[in-house]
């Protein structure tokens, strides 16, 4: 090869290194930006606009989420960590130290000479080692009586004990049942209020008042009629109402909706829920009846309202319907309520699918977004907790399973046992933290707990944030929901192996659209 050769060889291995490092970096800068929040001594983050509103929290999915990240690789983890929250809910912020870690580590190996290709090929046997050695250590949860639901909503609530007894109360309310299906998220029935009681209660929440203060703010023993449509007469265009016949084609419109409002009245209806708007006709009619119409509801509280009652939505149509067929459609809940204060409608004891609601109380404004933060993680934590087990927190669970992908090491043939290194580092990385957070020093504190589990065999050993001692965590109660690691794990590979491929960044150009009509020409 000549000089020239070399000279340009050199130059391209720099230029993909560089992309490497750029990359990393970004990453590494956001992990940095949620790593002082893990563990029980972690602190909050203030996030500020532009103009001048301020978030301060401790939840690493509301940072990453908020804050301002323009670099490509930076997205990515931020993509990564709403996808955990979305799944399960909780364990952003480890899975996001975790990436971080795994990069670093991997970006150290390519610049010592390894081959990307053989650091993501050891990358892969030691996630999918660590994954099955984590699964190994999960314990299962003996229903929603078992201490450790409560152990789980009170570490994963940071010891805010008020909420972590609500979330528990409501898992229990729901049912087994209801929080083993994959599109019901406990977390989706807090809310969170300034000037409420902390309350669970059997029944749901519109985030609504009555259309108007004429209408009952009380209702017992209540008949709900659903309406996925507008509560108004069928329309007539403007051009027909200009003639005789669109005119009395309106006038006839306009008796048959009031006659199917009167339908309602006398079926004995005295609560309308309506997903859009209603008329100034129905809202005359049902409030001369005394019956209380709510609309504009979001679809998703609709719909958890329709099944809580026992209703069965309908459309305007269909109210033309025979009285004994519209009867089928009503569904019933105990008490309807207004509460003016809170600008909300409280519905209580469906006949429907068992619902709960957490209300968590906040004493200021400042406060209510951060405490219903907290709850919603504890939820998740409880949910995820039930579908998968728990396993020791702290970090432990974590830092046994790095010995246990060490020991396997010397099986990895060539160069990619050095790719198991990254998954080792990360799976570190956690506890490392925690015990930085406390004010330790985190190889000593390590290196204290890899010998304890080493002599005891338990794989709940970790570091008591208080004392610095070791400490056996199952013992103290601090427990983590199985599937919340394994899926910061899976993700945290996920990000690492992703940014690990880039090689080289290249700007896009701006496509015109003479560009895109001749692409697709």
């Amino acid at each position: 090869m000549s000089l020239k050769q070399q000279a340009a060889h050199g130059a391209d291995v720099n230029e993909k290194m560089g992309a490497l490092i750029t990359n990393a970096a970004a990453v590494r800068a956001i992990a940095a930006a949620v790593e002082g929040t893990l563990g029980p001594k972690g602190l909050d983050t203030m996030l500020v606009d532009r103009f001048g509103d301020v978030i301060i929290t401790n939840d690493g999915v509301t940072i990453l989420t908020r804050m301002e990240a323009t670099h490509p690789a930076a997205r990515m983890v931020i993509n990564i960590a709403k996808a955990q929250e979305e799944e399960v809910g909780d364990g952003t912020t480890t899975a996001t130290i975790m990436a971080g870690q795994m990069v670093g580590t991997g970006v150290e190996l390519v610049a010592r000479g390894v081959p990307v290709s053989r650091v993501i090929e050891g990358l892969r046997l030691g996630l999918r080692y660590a994954l099955q050695a984590m699964r190994e250590v999960a314990i299962p949860v003996a229903g929603l009586d078992d201490p450790k639901v409560a152990q789980v909503a009170l570490v994963a609530g940071r010891e805010h004990s008020d909420i972590a007894d609500l979330v528990a109360k409501a898992a229990a309310l729901v049912g087994e049942e209801k929080l083993a299906e994959r599109n019901f998220k406990l977390a989706d029935i807090v809310m969170a209020r300034e000037g409420a009681e902390n309350e669970v209660f059997q029944g749901v929440i519109v985030n609504k008042q009555r259309m108007n203060r004429q209408m009952p703010e009380r209702l017992e023993d209540v008949s709900v009629l659903v309406v996925d449509d507008a509560l108004e007469p069928e329309e007539v265009e403007d051009e027909a109402l200009g003639t005789e016949s669109g005119f009395a084609r309106y006038m006839v419109l306009q008796e048959e909706f009031r006659s199917n409002l009167q339908k309602v009245v006398d079926l004995g209806v005295n609560l309308v829920l309506v997903d859009r708007g209603v008329s100034d006709l129905a809202e005359e009619v049902l409030t001369d009846a005394g019956v209380m119409v709510i609309q504009r509801i979001l679809n998703k509280e609709l719909r958890r309202a329709t099944e809580h009652s026992g209703a069965r939505m309908i459309k305007r149509t269909g109210l033309k319907k025979p009285v004994e067929e519209l009867a089928a459609y009503l569904g019933r809940v105990r008490l309807a309520e207004d509460d003016e204060k809170l600008k909300q409608v409280w519905l209580r004891d469906g006949g429907g699918k068992p619902m709960a609601t957490i209300v968590v109380g906040a004493a200021t404004e400042e406060v209510v977004g951060e405490r219903e933060r907290i709850a919603k993680d504890a939820a998740g934590a409880v949910q995820a907790a039930i579908k998968g087990g728990v396993v020791p927190g702290g970090g432990a669970t974590e830092l046994w399973v790095a010995r246990q992908v060490e020991c396997m090491r010397p099986s990895v043939k060539g160069m990619a046992a050095h790719g198991v290194d990254c998954v080792v580092e990360a799976l570190k990385r956690p506890m490392a933290q925690i015990v930085t957070n406390a004010g330790f020093n985190p190889l000593e504190k390590i290196g204290d707990a890899v010998s304890a589990q080493a002599e005891s065999g338990r794989p709940s050993l970790a570091i008591d944030t208080d004392t610095g001692q070791v400490a056996d965590m199952l013992e103290a109660g601090v427990v983590d929901p199985a599937l919340v690691k394994t899926y910061a794990l899976r993700a945290a590979g996920e990000i690492a192996e992703a940014i690990l491929r880039i090689d080289t960044i290249i700007k896009k150009r701006e496509d015109s659209q003479n560009d895109k009509g001749a692409d697709n020409g």
